[in-house]
């Protein structure tokens, strides 16, 4: 072949690789008011009672984080969820999860790449009441029981990239959010892995893998214990999510927006109103951080069980102490970007040929006539 024609064959790949689809389509959340007072809830029905915490004292658009089974893809239900959000003006925040291993009851079943296929088709059929469509990809990642019974960032980076890549290409509104980690989870053997550690061999094993998601979710805890005061100094505690964030910036340069999806206290060591003292504290200094985009406290509701030491809602459904506060906390009015529905009429003159392009960037369009003009060159 001439090389003339090498050097336009080269050129026209060079054309058309370096200007594929990229999907940030996604708004940076923090470019608009934002409130970023949330509560993490574990049932689609508590969307009314969450919005009373959230959204009081001046509040608008706050947040709940709420996990979605691979076992739980109903429609009706995700969607009258869906509705609850946008009539309550609520952003939720949904977290993947797994079920329990049938081999293994003391373990979560480690995720498979068909899991991610499944929700993001089941999750792309729903209509969300905000533009972006928040997503964490699992959960606690660094202990063995929420990964199969092993503890592999090299695997979980690798599941976080493919999820980053089938989300974006069902709609480029999906905001990915990399797994809150344990942040008290000791370097032991198999079963647990330093927080700090674990991102580490995540990006060893995908260099890429902090560049590719949108947001960096934070279970930044009281620890150890779920009983220390707030401190700006320690890597365990409320503000383990600085140094989150920070050897995320030292791997890639890049400062991803933070949403802290659990943190509290524990009734066990810390009374009704120590907790108020933390919060405030907490709330004024330590989580006062123009990158966070979301702080939902862990949990609304325990109804029973392990969980009620933390919870909001007493095992009577009145408010506790800590609830007070956050209901009375000052707030501001968010202003997410929603979605907007335009008739393909609209955009397509009824004799061009439609196009589906929802996710992807249309590229532009001197492309074509610099090539016209290369070839003719070539030619003399």
């Amino acid at each position: 072949m001439p090389r003339k024609y090498c050097l336009i064959l080269a050129l026209f790949f060079f054309l058309v690789f370096s200007t594929a689809p990229t999907a940030f389509a996604i708004e940076d959340p923090l470019v608009r008011p934002n409130n970023k007072i949330g509560i993490h809830i574990l049932f689609t029905t508590e969307i009314p009672q969450a919005a009373k915490l959230t959204n009081s004292s001046g509040g608008d658009w706050g947040y709940v984080t709420i996990p979605i089974q691979s076992t739980d893809h109903d429609k009706k239900k995700w969607q009258n969820f869906m509705n609850y959000c946008k009539k309550y003006h609520i952003i939720p925040i949904l977290r993947l999860a797994t079920t329990g291993d049938l081999t293994d009851s003391t373990v979560w079943k480690k995720p498979q790449i068909n899991d991610i296929i499944d929700f993001a088709t089941f999750l792309n059929t729903l209509s969300w009441p905000t533009e972006n469509r928040y997503i964490i990809v699992f959960n606690e990642v660094n202990r063995a029981d929420e990964w199969g019974g092993s503890v592999n960032p090299a695997e979980y980076a690798n599941i976080l990239s493919f999820a980053v890549t089938v989300f974006k290409s069902k709609s480029p509104d999906f905001f990915i959010i990399s797994s809150g980690l344990d942040n008290a989870a000791p370097a032991q053997g198999t079963k647990y892995m330093n927080e700090y550690e674990f991102m580490r061999e995540m990006s060893d094993a995908v260099p890429a893998i902090f560049n590719q998601i949108d947001g960096l979710a934070s279970h930044s805890y009281p620890n150890p214990g779920f009983s220390q005061p707030p401190s700006a100094s320690n890597p365990m505690g409320v503000a383990s999510f600085k140094y989150e964030r920070d050897l995320v910036k030292d791997l890639t340069g890049k400062s991803l927006p933070v949403f802290i999806t659990e943190t509290g206290w524990s009734d066990d060591t810390v009374t009704d109103t120590q907790k108020v003292q933390y919060y405030q504290n907490s709330f004024d200094t330590i989580w006062n951080d123009p990158g966070i985009v979301a702080i939902t406290p862990f949990i609304l509701e325990a109804r029973g069980g392990v969980f009620g030491k933390f919870s909001f809602l007493t095992s009577t459904g009145s408010a506790s102490k800590q609830y007070e506060f956050v209901q009375k906390m000052i707030k501001i009015k968010g202003t997410p970007s929603l979605p907007v529905k335009v008739l393909a009429a609209q955009i397509v003159k009824p004799t061009a040929v439609k196009k589906d392009t929802s996710s992807e960037q249309q590229k532009p369009s001197f492309f074509p006539n610099l090539l016209n003009h290369v070839v003719k060159w070539f030619n003399g």
